[in-house]
């Protein structure tokens, strides 16, 4: 099994969290958006996996190569890194990793995260994750036959045709089928929208027999803003909340700790009430503040702050007081 990872988007909804890191680095509960996925999908699949192929901008570095490669080595696969230079849509990103499109595949878009209870049913010859939402119209989304397989995709409509929309997690039991069809798409300049979508590919590979069937979860967690993110990262901290989520080296001082929370290496807490759903990175401090329901990255140092639904980035420091924040890392804001 191998698992295709497209990331190669600037995450500019998420400015200036972004700004440094991309998107799917950026932490929930402690560890990378792109790591918590590549956990929950490893943990669905009937078999092991042994390749995640990574589709980046040239730009992200190779520190940020490296991170990813040691991400894929935690959950015993190799991890390959494919360059995507121009942002040409879903079947463009997918087909950037054309070596990986080989036996069975999972593609999987690193800006969601999903909680689900079942083991992924590798004799089907194709599955998509669907969830149910209000407003289709910012999603590709599909119909169910009578039978229970899926009948047609619709990218983006902007006429109601169904509230069922793809999260972006895909199964093909046959990788190089696929990949004929994403080239199939290239060849023929085949775009929708202007970009070459995943889900041409799909009605292709339809109209020839192919049959998918639907994959529902029972929670899709969004990451594109910053609200979302730190909603994310309070579910996530709910779902994981029996675990040691408490390094032992942290420093915690005539303090209030509300589960649950994350609390990294070198954490110094004092005079303060942390939690609940926080996340705290590795050496930063809180110190005679007041912090919900919020993600503090690493390094970062909060001193008499009330602080809620908010987001600050590494090395940050924040001295006053403030209740809705999104603030950048290397910021220093005093009052």
């Amino acid at each position: 099994m191998k698992i295709i990872v497209p990331m190669a988007g600037l995450g500019k909804r998420m400015r200036p969290h972004t700004l440094t890191v991309p998107k799917p680095l950026v932490p929930i509960a402690g560890k990378p958006i792109v790591e918590r996925l590549m956990e929950d999908i490893v943990q669905v699949c009937n078999e092991p996996v042994d390749e995640i192929a990574y589709i980046i901008a040239p730009s992200f570095g190779a520190a940020v190569e490296q991170n990813l490669k040691d991400i894929a080595g935690k959950l015993g696969a190799e991890g390959t890194i494919h360059y995507q230079e121009e942002a040409l849509g879903t079947a463009h990103a997918i087909l950037c990793a054309k070596s990986a499109l080989q036996g069975k595949v999972v593609v999987a878009f690193a800006d969601t995260l999903f909680k689900a209870d079942f083991k992924l049913d590798t004799s089907h010859e194709g599955i998509i994750w669907v969830n149910q939402v209000e407003d289709p119209r910012q999603f590709g989304v599909v119909k169910i036959a009578a039978d229970g397989h899926i009948s047609e995709f619709h990218e983006k409509p902007t006429e109601f045709i169904s509230d069922l929309a793809i999260i972006g997690i895909y199964y093909f039991k046959d990788g190089e089928y696929l990949h004929r069809e994403l080239q199939y798409l290239i060849d023929n300049d085949i775009r929708d929208k202007g970009e070459y979508q995943l889900t041409n590919a799909l009605e292709n590979m339809k109209q020839k027999g192919t049959r998918f069937f639907p994959g529902t979860v029972t929670e899709w967690l969004d990451c594109g803003n910053k609200d979302a993110t730190v909603y994310t990262n309070q579910r996530y901290l709910e779902f994981i909340k029996g675990q040691n989520l408490r390094a032992a080296s942290a420093k915690i001082t005539n303090s209030t700790i509300i589960e649950p929370c994350y609390i990294g290496e070198n954490v110094v807490i004092e005079n303060a009430v942390v939690g609940p759903h926080v996340s705290l990175g590795n050496g930063s401090s809180v110190k005679n503040s007041v912090v919900s329901n919020s993600i503090i990255q690493t390094g970062s140092k909060l001193e008499n702050v009330v602080l809620a639904n908010s987001m600050l980035g590494n090395q940050a420091i924040y001295k006053g007081r403030a209740r809705d924040l999104s603030v950048g890392d290397y910021n220093v804001i005093t009052e």
